[in-house]
């Protein structure tokens, strides 16, 4: 299995999530933004958190913009997988792969620190390695998490079962809770919170393994 991880100036989840990958059997490389093609045979793309950019315009605006992306727009129209998390999941609205948009918190806050999430599906895989309903912990570090969708699009994530976590309360605003959501061909998982923060036990949380894992044992290819 091989994943490729973007690097975008003010990415500071990329090597983390490299590691993720890793620890779970994946060939890694890292790809800088102003490529214009990805390494051949990747089966996931990994789009991390941070502040690319400086989140000057729009958190994830002008990441969504930069060479590399064309390469990843293919990658998931010709059904590869691909995984966008924090900033990552704000690059992924900007291109339009997922629906919907992440505004500042109602809050108002920087929000940083561990929280539930019920798993909402298992049925992708990543989240196959969770019984739907489970609830786990991932940590949160954002400024701009709030999920806003209109309610067609609200309708069709719920109707096709296309959330995949929720925030078990309201953290910051978001319509429905929701935490992370798939694309219609359930090949594409954005969400807010880090699970290549909670894979280790040297980190003090595991529940993220099962995400990398899952994605592994299953294979991207299938």
């Amino acid at each position: 299995m091989k994943a490729a991880v973007l690097v975008f100036p003010g990415s500071n989840c990329d090597r983390d999530l490299a590691v993720a990958f890793r620890n779970a059997g994946f060939d890694v490389e890292m790809v800088w933004h102003k490529d214009t093609a990805l390494p051949a045979g990747v089966d996931i793309v990994g789009v991390p958190g941070g502040f690319s950019f400086g989140d000057y315009l729009r958190c994830g605006a002008i990441a969504a913009r930069s060479p590399i992306t064309g390469a990843l727009k293919s990658h998931v129209d010709r059904g590869g997988y691909g995984l966008g998390i924090c900033n990552g999941f704000q690059v992924l609205l900007e291109t339009g792969i997922l629906p919907g948009a992440l505004m500042r918190n109602a809050g108002l806050k920087f929000i940083c620190k561990p929280v539930g999430l019920k798993v909402a599906t298992s049925n992708s895989a990543f989240t196959a390695g969770y019984n739907a309903g489970t609830t786990v912990t991932y940590p949160v570090a954002h400024h701009d998490g709030n999920y806003v969708a209109t309610d067609e699009i609200r309708a069709a994530l719920t109707a096709e079962d296309r959330v995949a976590f929720r925030y078990e309360e309201d953290l910051n605003g978001s319509v429905d809770n929701i935490a992370g959501i798939l694309s219609e061909n359930r090949r594409v998982l954005g969400l807010m919170p880090h699970p290549e923060r909670a894979a280790d036990a040297k980190l003090g949380m595991t529940d993220g393994a099962a995400m990398f894992a899952s994605l592994a044992s299953i294979g991207v290819n299938a």
